[in-house]
């Protein structure tokens, strides 16, 4: 096959991916190779990718490039209004996700404000892939490896490092800001809490709790009590904080 030469233009933060951080990467190739392979090639994952044109018109990740070709690429970020919603490759409003073990604050904030997120610190990679496509929800993860499995649907990469960054990231990533249900989750296991009288838990309090707390709630899943103590405070101040920067 006669080689040739595909030219492609990364828009918006997509240019947080390459190295150098150009936008503009020529790739030579000499066999018909697909879109989305050419633009992992490049180091973004293929999650992170919202619009492809292919010399101006609209493309899937499975188009196959033969010739020379100029290929734009757009994140999630690129204002939605510019092009037609059925070109868009990601749905933006995921409300479920799986992290990887690395993200252990990220999940205890997510779950915080009431955001379902299912973790388990030991998960392999291909646990994880698989808890992402049966329960269609987004992989929150840095490796952007990961990130490129083919079987892989929904996925977020997270800039920073900062457990408060990263949850800022993935709430605007999501449009989770309007749905949040602080303190509705369990932190230790993800289930929802429920009301529970002080009868029903008082054999699991600790001497002085039992004196000065009358409100509990009880998580459905593993049973922890929850209730407003010296902690609770640090964490409504800790909601504040995150609500502040969206």
């Amino acid at each position: 096959m006669t080689p040739f030469t595909v030219r492609l233009k990364f828009h918006g933060d997509l240019v947080f991916f390459l190295k150098p951080k150009k936008p503009t990467v020529e790739r030579e190739l000499s066999e018909r190779t697909s879109v989305k392979d050419v633009i992992e090639a490049c180091g973004i994952p293929h999650t992170e990718v919202d619009l492809i044109l292919v010399d101006g018109n609209s493309a899937n990740f499975a188009a196959i490039l033969i010739q020379d070709t100029v290929v734009d690429v757009y994140p999630v970020s690129e204002k939605r209004s510019l092009f037609f919603p059925e070109d868009r490759l990601q749905v933006r409003d995921i409300e479920k996700f799986v992290a990887d073990g690395h993200l252990g604050r990220l999940v205890r904030d997510l779950r915080l404000l009431g955001t379902d997120v299912t973790y388990d610190r030991d998960a392999e990679d291909r646990q994880l892939i698989k808890i992402a496509t049966s329960q269609e929800c987004a992989l929150l993860t840095r490796d952007r490896r990961l990130l490129m499995h083919g079987a892989l649907r929904h996925g977020y990469y997270l800039r920073s490092q900062n457990p408060l960054e990263q949850t800022v990231e993935v709430l605007r990533r999501f449009n989770l800001d309007s749905i949040l249900a602080p303190f509705s989750r369990c932190l230790r296991c993800n289930a929802f809490l429920e009301p529970a009288a002080k009868e029903k838990v008082i054999g699991q309090l600790e001497p002085l709790t039992k004196i000065y707390y009358e409100q509990f709630r009880r998580c459905t899943g593993c049973g922890q009590i929850y209730w407003s103590g010296s902690h609770f405070e640090k964490l409504e101040a800790r909601i504040a904080e995150i609500r502040q920067r969206l």
